[in-house]
């Protein structure tokens, strides 16, 4: 994890744009806590926990945290993660989050993103309070057994500091421009 954010740092800026035709910043988030989560469109353990997040989402939502997705995947080491393809996903699944692209992998990068997915919680000064899974079995929900986001912001919202503020994010690399997906073999990622 020496690559990724600490606990403490500053939410580094961004202004991406979204499946929605808008253009967001981190400004436009004003919400006392802010989750900001790396995903994409084809990795197995997004897949098999995108319902789970939908359900953190719906939970917490309206109680003063907002969600934002990053893809920052390379389409042209991923075609299936190109815009298009975020634009459909987004029309087929209508998930309660926005969903923005980072196309030259700059805030990818800046935050220190590992895995898809890869969480990022932030508190009101936008400085990191958590960082790692959301839960411990994204690729198959039956087995989940901890749920790391759900914890975390149960705990901020009732004024109790984040008890396990770190874990290991769980997923696939992140696909990075320029590496030949043939020859980085990514778990269960290139297998699907």
């Amino acid at each position: 994890m020496a690559y990724t954010l600490t606990i403490g740092a500053k939410a580094p800026a961004f202004q991406l744009p979204a499946t929605d035709g808008n253009t967001y910043s981190i400004a436009d988030f004003t919400s006392e806590y802010l989750v900001v989560f790396f995903t994409c469109n084809h990795c197995p353990y997004v897949l098999g926990s995108d319902e789970i997040t939908r359900e953190t989402v719906l939970k917490f939502r309206n109680k003063g945290v907002d969600f934002v997705a990053i893809n920052s995947n390379s389409a042209n080491t991923y075609p299936e993660d190109d815009f298009p393809h975020m634009v459909e996903r987004m029309d087929e699944h209508r998930f309660p989050w926005v969903y923005l692209h980072d196309e030259t992998q700059e805030i990818a990068l800046a935050y220190g993103a590992l895995k898809t997915p890869h969480f990022f919680v932030f508190n009101k000064e936008r400085k990191l309070v958590y960082t790692g899974r959301a839960v411990d079995s994204p690729r198959e929900p039956a087995r989940i057994t901890v749920n790391d986001l759900n914890r975390t912001l149960e705990e901020l919202l009732a004024g109790k500091k984040v008890s396990v503020p770190l874990t290991n994010p769980i997923g696939c690399n992140i696909k990075w421009e320029g590496k030949d997906r043939k020859w980085m073999p990514d778990e269960a990622c290139d297998l699907v």
